[in-house]
């Protein structure tokens, strides 16, 4: 008997030591894990608030450089209802933006028409009625439709619509708000249809169901239940294909052909708000009015987008609360 215990003695000392060891291991492992669940907090929240202070920089430094210009030289009755915009002229510098507001809403305008059918539509089809492969390839190709660069719409609207808008409609320029607002709604219609999807998914499938049910096919279903169950997120969709429209720059400036009118048909010539800043903010002197005077379009630009943008988060927000 007393060797038996003598053997049990030394075991229960030889196995005390080994469960310290794992108790401290897993001490150990939880430390770090908790080190690195706060590591990552940390830069998950520094790149959310980041957004936010970028967002604010980018304001402060429009309103800056435009503030001098509104509160000394702005005359806003002219800024608002004149067409003539000449801040080069050594006579008698203006500078309205009529023309250029009607033109970017004209371009933005048309864009829309062409876009919120198609991509409402390619919505309904990939939401609602492709299937398996078919509905993830589509996904695909309207992703991929977002990713061409805005310079290269650009092209295609100077090089392939211009002349064949000449050759269709006999008009003597292609460069006008036709072309510029095909090229937009091609450009706004990947944003449109992706979001307008999310909002159809949206939908409980309980209401699909229930319609089933009844009888209804899946056309009414469509059309009866679902969009205006998901009204909401499509508005909301087609603001944010509206502020994707307004705020484009590139694409415009090449498309548009750039003149100072204020259209009467969509085969007329116009310039965009955004189209001015790019072209000229870099053949301007710095602290001129001219200078100021471009930043004060920027200031414009910004609070229009915002409030398209605030809208349409607004709207998104309706559907997300009636879910």
């Amino acid at each position: 008997m007393q060797p038996d215990a003598t053997l049990a003695v030394a075991s229960t000392s030889s196995a005390s030591p080994r469960k310290g060891l794992e108790r401290h291991g897993d001490l150990n492992s939880r430390d770090s894990a908790w080190y690195q669940d706060k590591a990552v907090a940390a830069i998950v929240f520094a790149g959310g608030v980041s957004a936010i202070v970028f967002i604010l920089a980018i304001f402060i430094f429009i309103a800056k450089e435009g503030t001098g210009f509104i509160l000394h030289t702005l005359d806003l009755k002219e800024f608002l209802t004149s067409p003539a915009w000449r801040p080069t002229s050594e006579r008698q510098p203006t500078y309205g933006t009529l023309a250029l507001i009607l033109g970017t809403a004209s371009v933005t305008g048309l864009a829309m028409v062409v876009a919120v059918p198609f991509s409402l539509g390619a919505a309904i089809f990939i939401g609602e009625f492709a299937k398996g492969k078919l509905r993830e390839s589509l996904k695909i190709l309207v992703e991929l439709l977002a990713a061409i660069p805005s310079v290269v719409w650009g092209f295609i609207g100077l090089s392939i619509l211009n002349s064949l808008i000449i050759r269709v409609f006999h008009v003597p320029v292609g460069l006008n708000v036709l072309n510029a607002g095909i090229i937009l709604a091609l450009m706004a219609a990947p944003v449109i249809t992706t979001i307008a999807e999310d909002a159809l998914k949206a939908v409980p499938d309980t209401y699909r169901e229930a319609a089933e049910a009844m009888g209804a096919t899946r056309w009414q279903i469509v059309v009866k239940v679902v969009l205006p169950a998901a009204k909401n997120g499509l508005l909301g969709a087609v603001l944010l294909g509206v502020g994707r429209a307004f705020g484009e720059t590139m694409a415009v400036l090449m498309a548009s052909g750039h003149s100072i009118n204020i259209p009467h048909s969509v085969f007329d010539s116009v310039r965009a708000l955004t189209a001015t800043i790019a072209a000229e903010l870099g053949e301007t002197a710095r602290g001129s009015d001219h200078y100021r005077a471009l930043f004060t379009l920027g200031i414009l630009l910004f609070a229009v987008t915002f409030i398209i943008n605030l809208a349409a988060d607004v709207f998104v927000r309706g559907v997300k609360r009636g879910r």
